[in-house]
C-alpha cells in the first residue's frame, strides 16, 4: 500500500500522542451492544443472531462508519491530529484503524469506542505485518525459498503472537501475488514465480497467523492481498495494467487465493490493477462472483490504500460518489483512507444507486470479524496487559525462530572448489561491500515495525561467530548505486592482506518492494566490478546477496569462488549468515523463481509452454534469442549443498490409473553422497504429454525436504490425486484427460529422472 515513506517510521512516531494514559481501568460494558459468551465465539448461529439484532438498530450513517478504515494516529501525529482521531470515533465514523498499535494506545482510542459511542461497537485495528512485527524475519521471498512450509507457518504463529501482544487484530499479509517478472519490486513480498509454491505458502502463512481459534488472543485476521494478478504488471511498473488471459488468470493467478480461502483467510484486499479494462476494486464478477458465490467465502474484502478513490484516475469513475458506486456494487466492503464510503455513500443509497441490502452485507462482514475475534466479548483483549507487550516482544524464542527461518532461506548458487565453508581458523577475513554493516538491509523492505537497533549485521555475525583469534579487515569499497569507483583500490588492497575474503554486495532495500521497480536487473552502481577486482586477486572470494528480487549475476560466475543468496534476512540475518559461511549449518534453500541471465529474457519461468518451435541449438527457426542462451542463469528449484545428493530408484506405483478416479503414488531413493549431513529439497515435476490445450512443459506437484547423514538413502513418497493432474479445457472446466503423463524427480526445475505412466478412460 502506497504512503509516504515518512508515515511508515516506527514506534518513535507515537512518542507525544500517549502523554495522557489510561488511569482508571477499562471498562467491559458497552453503552447499547451486549457482550457475547466467549464459548460462543465459533458458533455460526449465534455470530449471525448478534450481528443481525446489532444490524437492527444501526442508523445508515453507523452502517458507514464501519466500513470505514483511516490512516491509524500513528501516521497523523500531534495533538490536533489525535483530537480529529478521537472526535471521528465518538461521532461513529470509524469501524477500524489502519496503522495504529501499542498497547495503550489501542486501549485508549478503544475505549472511547466502546463507552462514548451509541452502540459502543469496538475499533479493529489492521497493521502492515509482512515478515514479522518487531522480531523481522527474513522477506517473504526468502521465505518461501526455504521450502518448508512449517517453518513458514511458524514464522506467522510468531508475528501474530507479537503482533497481538501490541493491541494489532489483523494484519494485511500475506501477500501471495504470483510474480514472473522481477523488475516489479513487489516480488520480494510474495513466494515468485510458481503457483503450486505460492498456495502452500499462502495456506501456510494463513494458517499461523490465524492459529486454530481466531478468538483466542494471539491470533490476528489474515489478508491475501492483492486480488488479483497484481503481480502481472505490465513492464514490471507497479499498479500498471495486467494484460492477461482468463486461462492465465485462472491457471497462475487465482490458484493462491484459492488456498488461502480454503485455509480459512478472514480477509482478502483488492489489487490496484485492472483486468480487461475492470479496475479490480470495481470488479463484481470476480468479487461477488468467483470468490463469494462460486468459492462460498464470506470474509472482508478491503480496498488497498485510496483504492477506491483511484477508481476516478482509471477513468471509470468521474467523481466520488460514482467511485464509492462501484466499490461498494463490487463488494468491496472496507474503504481504506479515502473515505468515499461515509462522505459520499449515503446520497447514493437515497438516490437508490446503492442498495441498503449492499450496506448491510458489507456491514455484516465487518461485524462478523470483530465476532471472530472475540472483540464483543472483551473489546480490550489484546491490549490490556502491558506485561505480555514487554514480555513478546524481540524475546529469545522469537529470534530464534528468526535466526532459523533465515539459515533456512539462503540459496547456495555458486561453490567452486568448496570454497564454503570457510573456516574459523583463518588468520585474516577481508570483508568487503557496501552491505557488510547495512542495518536497513537486514531488516529489508516492508519491516514497519522493526528498528535497526535490533538488528545483528554481517560484520557483527563474523565477529561473534570467529572471537578474537581472526582479523578482519574491512573495506566498503563502493556504495550500492554509486558510480564512485575510487574506493575499489583500497579493497583490492584489504583482499591482498588477507586469507579470504566475503563480499557482501546487492541492492538497498529501498530498490525493491511498493513503487521501486528496476530495469536493469544487474548489480547497482560498481559493485560488478568491485567484485571483479577484488576476484582478480586470487584469493578465495565469497559474494554474499543481500536483494529483494533475482539479480543477472552472470558475471561473477567462474570469477568468485561462492555466492550465496541471503535475500534481505531480518534481525537475525548476520548470525545466521555467519552460520552457513564457516559450514555450522548447510544450506538448504532452493530459489522460488527464476535468474534471468539479462534483463532482456524477461519474462522468464520454468512452468513455460513448449510453442511448436521449441529451442533447440541446432536449428535456427527456434524460439531462442542469437546473443544470450535461452536457458536461464539459475533455474527455478535450484540450490547446493555443502554436500552432494543422487537420486535413482524412480518408480510410479501404477503403469495405468482410470481418468474418473486418477490417483498415482511415485516414490524415489534420495542418497546424500557426500560427507556432511545435509538437507535435500526433492522436487516433483508432472507434465501432461499431450492435452486438448497446450501445457506446460512440466510443473511442480510436490516437494519435501529431507535431512540425510553422509551415505544415508532414504525413499520420498508423493501421491498425485485429481488436482495434480487437471487441465483447464477450452470451456475453462477442471478435468483430467486420458493420456499419458511424465513425472520428473529431483533438485530443481531440470530434473532429468523421469518416469512415465498413462490414465486411461474406462
Amino acid at each position: 500500500m502506497s504512503r509516504d515513506a515518512e508515515a511508515m517510521t516506527p514506534n518513535a512516531m507515537l512518542t507525544g500522542l500517549l502523554a495522557v494514559a489510561l488511569t482508571t481501568p477499562v471498562s467491559t460494558t458497552a453503552r447499547e451492544t451486549p457482550r457475547i459468551n466467549h464459548s460462543s465465539a465459533g458458533d455460526r448461529a449465534a455470530e449471525k443472531a448478534f450481528v443481525d439484532a446489532l444490524l437492527a438498530k444501526m442508523t445508515l450513517e453507523e452502517k458507514l462508519g464501519q466500513l470505514n478504515q483511516p490512516p491509524g494516529v500513528g501516521n497523523h501525529t500531534g495533538p490536533e491530529a489525535m483530537a480529529g482521531n478521537e472526535d471521528q470515533i465518538r461521532r461513529g465514523e470509524i469501524g477500524s484503524f489502519f496503522g495504529t498499535h501499542g498497547v495503550e494506545l489501542t486501549c485508549r482510542l478503544q475505549k472511547i469506542a466502546v463507552e462514548e459511542t451509541r452502540l459502543g461497537i469496538p475499533l479493529i485495528f489492521a497493521y502492515d505485518v509482512i515478515h514479522g512485527h518487531r522480531t523481522v524475519f527474513p522477506v517473504p521471498l526468502a521465505e518461501a525459498a526455504s521450502f518448508d512450509a512449517e517453518e513458514v507457518r511458524i514464522a506467522a504463529r510468531h508475528a501474530a503472537v507479537e503482533a497481538s501482544a501490541h493491541g494489532i487484530h489483523w494484519v494485511f499479509a500475506p501477500m501471495v501475488d504470483i510474480a514472473r517478472d522481477p523488475r516489479w519490486g513487489r516480488i520480494v513480498e510474495g513466494a515468485g514465480e510458481d503457483p503450486y509454491l505460492g498456495s502452500v505458502m499462502a495456506a501456510a502463512r494463513v494458517r499461523g497467523f490465524q492459529g486454530d481459534d481466531l478468538a483466542a488472543v494471539d491470533t490476528v485476521l489474515a489478508t491475501a492481498k492483492h486480488f488479483v494478478a497484481y503481480g502481472a504488471a505490465e513492464g514490471g511498473r507497479d499498479y500498471n495494467t495486467a494484460e492477461i488471459s482468463e486461462r492465465t488468470l485462472h491457471e497462475v493467478y487465482l490458484p493462491p487465493f484459492k488456498a488461502s480461502v480454503d485455509a480459512g483467510a478472514e480477509s482478502i484486499m483488492a489489487a490496484f490493477n485492472d483486468i480487461a479494462g475492470v479496475p479490480m476494486h470495481a470488479h463484481r464478477d470476480l468479487i461477488e462472483g468467483l470468490l463469494r458465490e462460486q468459492w462460498g467465502w464470506d470474509g472482508v474484502l478491503v480496498s488497498d490504500y485510496t483504492g477506491i478513490m483511484e477508481l476516478m484516475p482509471h477513468g471509470v469513475a468521474a467523481n466520488r460518489e460514482d467511485a464509492g458506486v462501484l466499490g461498494i456494487n463490487a463488494g468491496v466492503d472496507v474503504d481504506l483512507v479515502s473515505r468515499i464510503y461515509y462522505e459520499d455513500l449515503p446520497a447514493a443509497v437515497r438516490a437508490g444507486r446503492v442498495s441498503m441490502e449492499q450496506i448491510d452485507a458489507s456491514v455484516r462482514r465487518m461485524l462478523n470479524a470483530k465476532y471472530r475475534s472475540g472483540l464483543f466479548d472483551d473489546p480490550y483483549r489484546y491490549c490490556k496487559d502491558p506485561a505480555r507487550e514487554v514480555a513478546l516482544t524481540l524475546n529469545p524464542e522469537q529470534r530464534a525462530a528468526a535466526r532459523r527461518m533465515a539459515q533456512k532461506s539462503f540459496v547456495l548458487l555458486e561453490n567452486d572448489n568448496a570454497t564454503l565453508p570457510l573456516s574459523k581458523s583463518l588468520r585474516t577475513l577481508a570483508v568487503i561491500g557496501p552491505l557488510a554493516d547495512h542495518r536497513q538491509s537486514m531488516l529489508g523492505n516492508w519491516a514497519v515495525a522493526g528498528r535497526q537497533e535490533d538488528v545483528v549485521t554481517p560484520i557483527e555475525g563474523l565477529q561473534a561467530a570467529l572471537g578474537d583469534g581472526t582479523r578482519l579487515i574491512v573495506a566498503r569499497g563502493s556504495g550500492v548505486e554509486d558510480m564512485d569507483a575510487s574506493g575499489i583500490a583500497e579493497a583490492v588492497r584489504a583482499a591482498e592482506q588477507a586469507d579470504a575474503v566475503v563480499m557482501f554486495l546487492g541492492e538497498h532495500p529501498d530498490m525493491s518492494a511498493e513503487a521501486h521497480n528496476r530495469t536493469s536487473l544487474d548489480l547497482p552502481g560498481v559493485q560488478e566490478q568491485l567484485a571483479l577486482a577484488v576476484a582478480a586477486t586470487g584469493k578465495p572470494v565469497v559474494v554474499v546477496l543481500l536483494n529483494g528480487r533475482p539479480l543477472s549475476i552472470g558475471a561473477l560466475q567462474g570469477k568468485v569462488g561462492a555466492v550465496l543468496e541471503a535475500w534481505f534476512p531480518g534481525v537475525e540475518g548476520g548470525n545466521a549468515i555467519a552460520d552457513v559461511l564457516f559450514g555450522d549449518v548447510n544450506p538448504s534453500g532452493k530459489l522460488p523463481v527464476t535468474f534471468p541471465r539479462n534483463v532482456g529474457q524477461v519474462p522468464t519461468y520454468y512452468a513455460h509452454k513448449a510453442t511448436g518451435r521449441p529451442p533447440r541449438e541446432e536449428e535456427k527457426y527456434t524460439s531462442k534469442y542469437i546473443d544470450v542462451p535461452w536457458t536461464p542463469l539459475y533455474p527455478f528449484g535450484h540450490g547446493l549443498s555443502y554436500t552432494t545428493f543422487g537420486y535413482d530408484q524412480l518408480a510410479v506405483a501404477q503403469a495405468k490409473v482410470p481418468v474418473g478416479e486418477p490417483r498415482q503414488q511415485v516414490s524415489v531413493r534420495v542418497t546424500n553422497t557426500g560427507k556432511r549431513a545435509g538437507d535435500e529439497v526433492v522436487q516433483l515435476y508432472v507434465r501432461d504429454d499431450f492435452g486438448s490445450v497446450a501445457r506446460p512443459v512440466r510443473q511442480l506437484r510436490g516437494f519435501q525436504r529431507v535431512s540425510l547423514q553422509p551415505g544415508e538413502s532414504r525413499t520420498v513418497t508423493f501421491e498425485l490425486g485429481f488436482d495434480d493432474l487437471a487441465l483447464l479445457d477450452a470451456k475453462l472446466k477442471s478435468v483430467v484427460e486420458p493420456g499419458t503423463f511424465t513425472v520428473f524427480v529431483g533438485g530443481d526445475s531440470d530434473a532429468s529422472l523421469e518416469a512415465k505412466f498413462e490414465v486411461v478412460a474406462p
